[in-house]
Order: structure tokens, then C-alpha cells, then sequence
């Protein structure tokens, strides 16, 4: 309804309508309908003609922000500089820190780009196909504070828990 004109003109032949239809769902069947959905509804709002397949496809691209992801490069570089505690960190989506983790937070710290990034890259696009289908991903858990003694032990009691750390090791 929004480029009717537009759409009878380029479309108005029944066959030409079918062969449209299968050669886009050919183009875009690797997308989620909700990406889709958000996708079509933001060029509607912002392009005077019929979109393209292309514009399409990076609108798409460019539609992880409706669902409050970021970019995959925007994630990856959140991964590699959240400080530790990484669950304790305020992610700008759990689906950054489920990835970083699945990706293994040494070997983002520890190798090159290069190698990491691809890695990185495919756990974060099946979290955000998760998300785009509606899953809710729960936020990470801080750790818990352990328990913190009221007082240092005295010198007997550390003296009795090191011998007995040495009988139990043999030492």
C-alpha cells in the first residue's frame, strides 16, 4: 500500500508477480520474518520508491539496532575491552557477553584479530537469530560476594589449619 502505484506498475502481470516472488524469497530466505518485518517497516518510513533487494538486505543488516543489538564489529570490540568481572560488566545486550563467553574470553584477550573475530562473529549471529524469533536471553548473573570473615583467624587456629594441610599433602 505505501508505493501502490509503483508496485502495479513494476508488478501488474500475474506471471511477472510470480517469478518476483520466488526470485525474493530466493534472495532472502536466509532472514528472519521479524528482521523482515522491521526492516520493510523502517524503508517505508524513510524511502520515497520501491526498494530494491539490496536496500532490502541493508536495511536488514542494519535492523539489529530495532531489536536493541549491536553491530557484530560494535559487539566484538565490547567483548574484547569489558573489564572483570565480565558478568558483572553492563552489557549493551546479553547477547554480547553469551558470545564473548561462548567465544572464550582468553582467546579474545589473547589472539589476533584475524583469528578471533570469525569465531566471535558465528556464536553472535546464532544468539541474534535466537533473539530476532523472539527468544528473551536473561541478563548474567554477577558473582556473589563471598563470605567475609568478621575477624582474621588467630595464630593458633592458622597454625592448626596449616598442619593439617600438611598432613593431609604429606609435607
Amino acid at each position: 500500500m505505501a508505493y501502490h502505484n509503483q508496485y502495479h506498475k513494476a508488478y501488474g502481470d500475474s506471471d511477472r508477480l510470480v517469478l518476483t516472488k520466488k526470485y525474493w524469497l530466493e534472495c532472502l530466505a536466509d532472514l528472519h520474518p521479524r528482521q523482515l518485518v522491521a526492516a520493510a517497516r523502517q524503508l517505508v518510513k524513510t524511502q520515497d520508491f520501491l526498494p530494491t533487494i539490496s536496500a532490502v538486505r541493508r536495511a536488514c543488516e542494519r535492523g539489529y539496532e530495532l531489536f536493541g543489538l549491536p553491530s557484530t564489529r560494535d559487539a566484538y570490540i565490547e567483548a574484547c575491552r569489558a573489564p572483570a568481572p565480565k558478568s558483572a560488566y553492563q552489557w549493551s545486550h546479553p547477547a554480547v557477553y553469551r558470545a564473548g563467553k561462548a567465544t572464550d574470553w582468553f582467546l579474545l584477550a589473547s589472539e589476533p584479530e584475524e583469528k578471533v573475530f570469525p569465531v566471535f562473529s558465528r556464536y553472535y549471529q546464532q544468539l541474534c537469530d535466537r533473539v530476532l524469533r523472539g527468544e528473551k536471553l536473561d541478563d548474567p548473573i554477577p558473582p556473589a560476594l563471598g563470605s567475609i570473615p568478621d575477624k582474621p583467624l588467630s595464630f593458633a587456629e592458622r597454625e592448626r589449619r596449616l598442619a593439617a594441610l600438611r598432613d593431609k599433602l604429606d609435607v
